[in-house]
């Protein structure tokens, strides 16, 4: 969550500027960013699993830092998991049978869900607090940066949910 309050602190350094307050010449600002898809890398997808916490369900993403569960391991059945159809060409089986566990070590993944509007059309019910939680996602080409996944499929009480666009 670090990373968003950087991301607003620039653009509340950005208004400043605009509004004539200035900022000093070399003084550093944040980069003020949204992260669309083409951010990440979708060609290799990975599986996180464990249990919500900062969970923070409002706009523009539903979004929670996830504890990872110990060991972490790929479920036997995956790739088969039914994906619901999404109004977006998006190839669920593809992907599901693609998915890695990640290669880096953190304990805690920031994860960040659908915006809100789609959360609703697909019915997610709201993620709390301890609750256990599976994934598959993206995050960044490498591994680089921070542990931020991009959910594509989320496993939430026995249900699968699209993350990528509306259901068909």
């Amino acid at each position: 969550m670090q990373r968003r309050d950087t991301l607003k602190s620039g653009l509340l350094l950005g208004l400043g500027a605009s509004f004539g307050l200035g900022t000093l010449a070399g003084w550093p600002r944040p980069a003020h960013a949204h992260h669309g898809w083409s951010s990440f890398d979708q060609q290799r997808p990975i599986y996180l699993e464990g249990r919500a916490t900062e969970v923070k369900w409002r706009n523009p993403h539903a979004e929670f830092v996830l504890q990872l569960a110990t060991p972490l391991q790929l479920p036997a059945d995956l790739a088969s998991r039914p994906v619901p159809a999404q109004t977006a060409n998006v190839d669920g089986a593809g992907i599901l049978a693609k998915a890695t566990l990640p290669t880096r070590r953190d304990a805690r993944w920031e994860i960040e869900l659908a915006p809100m509007f789609r959360m609703g059309q697909w019915q997610v019910p709201e993620i709390t607090e301890g609750m256990p939680v599976a994934m598959v996602g993206f995050t960044f080409i490498e591994e680089k940066g921070s542990a931020l996944c991009r959910v594509e499929y989320l496993f939430l009480n026995g249900r699968t949910y699209g993350m990528r666009s509306s259901p068909a």
